[in-house]
């Protein structure tokens, strides 16, 4: 239920964000999801990868500066209103939305997700569930 997303520091200039990943496209690891956070002179690049482990060893000796955060992963339902009935069921939990960023599904996969920080990821996914909303588990992130 609940996936860990990496937040990383990234200088805002020329191939900075080639050179993060690169070291991660060199070293095998599959990025799902990704959205940009920036200012004028950094940015935070947020990921969901296929190998958090693999990733954060690569990154940490790479020089990166990086953190782990937990969030949530729920699949969309594909209807007017899919979007909004999942905040509301999040919203009912007593969480609120920090951020949100989409993903598809993948190769093959007319799936939609979105990526969720909340205060409290677990009390949102059980509340989710209890809907019949799918949430993503770490491990359906990792290669077959």
């Amino acid at each position: 239920m609940i996936i860990n997303q990496l937040s990383i520091f990234v200088e805002n200039k020329p191939g900075a964000m080639c050179g993060m990943t690169k070291v991660l496209a060199d070293n095998g690891v599959d990025m799902r999801a990704l959205s940009l956070a920036e200012t004028k002179d950094f940015g935070i690049v947020r990921i969901i990868v296929d190998d958090v482990y693999k990733a954060t060893t690569i990154l940490k000796d790479a020089g990166y500066v990086h953190s782990l955060t937990p969030v949530l992963g729920v699949e969309i339902p594909d209807t007017p209103g899919g979007l909004n009935k999942v905040l509301e069921v999040i919203s009912n939990s007593g969480n609120n939305v920090e951020y949100m960023y989409a993903f598809l599904g993948g190769k093959g996969s007319d799936k939609a997700y979105m990526i969720f920080r909340v205060q409290d990821a677990a009390a949102a996914a059980l509340a989710l569930s209890g809907h019949g909303i799918k949430t993503l588990e770490q491990e359906e992130l990792s290669k077959p």
